[in-house]
């Protein structure tokens, strides 16, 4: 009897560019800043990017703009996004209810939990050179401080297909 082996690998061939943004502001706020700083337009999508995280449901706002001249598509999307978690505990009485609320903080990439926002760039040819970006929105006064980061090194890739 033969015996097949499929093999399952992670199958990420889009090449793309990731740039981390530290910045303190809202994402609204970083998207008008880049708009307004750097060469792009990008807009707000209609449907934010949504997890289940241990029965929360989690939502990250994106923001997109798709250079048709050059046919590079950049997304902006925040790194942390803070849900309540509320419980009820009753004692059995009719006023002994005991109700908490905490706030959870949850990650888009657990491995880069200091990072505030992603800007990630897909190009339909070959991966974007970022240094005249990454250079125009670190002139951002807002902007604590903005880098490239190797793709290659993140384990949750999973989470950065937006389509």
């Amino acid at each position: 009897m033969a015996i097949h082996k499929l093999v399952l690998e992670d199958d990420f061939s889009n090449e793309f560019s990731l740039i981390a943004i530290h910045c303190s502001e809202e994402a609204y706020k970083m998207a008008y800043m880049l708009n307004k700083h750097v060469p792009l337009q990008l807009v707000r999508k209609p449907l934010d990017i949504d997890f289940s995280n241990n029965g929360l449901v989690v939502t990250f706002p994106i923001f997109e703009y798709e250079d048709v001249m050059t046919y590079n598509s950049y997304n902006l999307v925040s790194n942390k996004s803070k849900s309540f978690s509320a419980k009820v505990h009753s004692s059995g009485g009719l006023f002994d209810e005991i109700s908490s609320e905490k706030t959870v903080t949850t990650f888009l990439l657990n491995e880069f939990k200091k990072v505030d926002f992603f800007l990630k760039i897909h190009s339909d040819y070959e991966k974007v050179p970022t240094r005249n970006l990454i250079s125009a929105i670190n002139k951002i006064e807002q902007v604590i401080s903005a880098y490239s980061i190797d793709t290659d090194k993140i384990k949750s890739k999973h989470n950065l297909i937006f389509n």
